[in-house]
């Protein structure tokens, strides 16, 4: 068989012409290249740009040093030196740290009150107040345990020292101070990495909206424009095929854009990578399919392409809130626990918790894998009414 006889075979093929008509249309409108290749990278780079410390450090604290001492000038400077924190003014009164705070401009504030060195001297417990804006649960929290912990090991160091005035060793000392001890091992995510934590989530959570985006147009522009007709002509009217030979070029370009989040996630941020990747890679694809079936699902129940782009930006952007990352799924009411199983996402992050942070068998991966071909599975079996659409005059030319 010679070149031109198989070009001719490969042309007559139902699935191949769906094909490249749908490349055509793809190169014919910027669109296309926006939803699928251009819109991704950049949403990459501008959350890249905004987790690159990873961790966030020198938030802004005030001091209010109403004692004027040695000790408290140590106070402020050890609290400077913690990485959470940076001292970044020094207020007279709490009044005026106070409408500092209600501006956004400092986050804490650290009140020293009078004769506060000259308390801990004698052997009285002094208070140190310490106000922290918790406004932000993640910069409150940062914070609080930065100067906590600053606070806390100025305060043994100076027990340790009364100790041993009194005649006590250092050991003997220390052991008073601290008879307990506690040796944490913190896994998973020992350094409290925040883009370790929420890009490995972010990032897929891109590739969904603009998977799910990108299908409802493409098969959405199809009832509009009314080309329903053609479109099946071409596939020999089987809506399988249509489907099946659409969706493959957006398929292919995902997963050029999941490979570039892969090498993101686990080369340029060195996130961990203790489990199987090809079963994170299995799972990226079918996690691709499955939000390409609901594009067309979408655009098949509402008919119109302006009321299904609308419902699938809601659905998607959804799926971060629902996927137990954020806020966890057993702390939730049963209604919003039993609604996070309506998102593919979902079993996407256990899959890749699993996987990628923790390293458990492959076995629970792939439990949770099995249930995303059902979204898929969910959205062929309402194909034939999309067939009916695209055939029918009255459902054309909606926005």
């Amino acid at each position: 068989m010679n070149q031109k006889e198989q070009t001719g075979n490969f042309r007559r093929n139902p699935f191949f012409r769906v094909l490249l008509r749908e490349v055509d249309r793809m190169s014919s409108s910027f669109v296309y290249l926006f939803t699928t290749l251009l819109g991704p990278l950049i949403a990459f780079i501008l959350l890249l740009a905004i987790f690159n410390e990873g961790v966030p450090r020198n938030l802004s604290v005030a001091m209010v040093d109403q004692d004027n001492s040695s000790l408290s000038r140590k106070m402020a400077m050890w609290i400077d030196a913690a990485p959470e924190a940076e001292v970044a003014m020094r207020l007279p009164n709490l009044e005026e740290a106070y409408s500092q705070m209600k501006t956004g401009h400092i986050d804490a504030v650290v009140v020293i009150p009078q004769e506060t060195e000259k308390n801990i001297l004698k052997g009285v417990q002094q208070e140190i107040p310490v106000f922290i804006n918790n406004a932000n649960i993640l910069k409150g929290g940062y914070l609080q345990k930065g100067i906590y912990k600053t606070l806390a090991t100025l305060s043994g160091g100076i027990k340790v020292q009364v100790a041993m005035k009194h005649g006590l060793s250092e050991r003997q000392a220390l052991a008073k101070v601290q008879p307990v001890k506690l040796h944490q091992h913190v896994l998973f995510n020992p350094f409290g990495n925040y883009a370790h934590f929420l890009l490995s989530a972010l990032l897929p959570l891109m590739v969904v909206v603009f998977t799910l985006l990108s299908t409802v147009y493409a098969v959405g522009t199809e009832v509009r424009e009314g080309s329903g007709p053609e479109w099946l002509e071409h596939s020999d009217g089987s809506i399988i095929v249509a489907i099946a030979g659409k969706l493959t070029p957006y398929t292919l370009l995902f997963l050029v854009v999941s490979t570039v989040m892969n090498v993101v996630l686990f080369v340029q941020m060195g996130t961990p990578l203790r489990g199987e990747f090809m079963l994170i890679a299995l799972g990226e694809l079918i996690l691709i399919m499955a939000y390409q079936m609901l594009g067309v699902l979408l655009v098949t129940v509402t008919s119109n392409l302006r009321l299904a782009l609308s419902l699938g930006s809601a659905y998607s952007m959804m799926a971060l809130t629902f996927s137990g990352l954020t806020f966890p799924q057993f702390a939730m009411p049963a209604m919003a626990k039993a609604f996070t199983w309506l998102f593919p996402f979902t079993y996407w992050v256990k899959l890749f918790i699993s996987q990628a942070i923790r390293g458990e068998a492959v076995v629970y991966g792939i439990r949770v894998l099995a249930v995303m071909p059902l979204f898929v599975l969910l959205s062929v079996a309402i194909l034939p009414r999309l067939k009916r659409i695209l055939q029918n005059e009255n459902y054309w030319g909606k926005v």
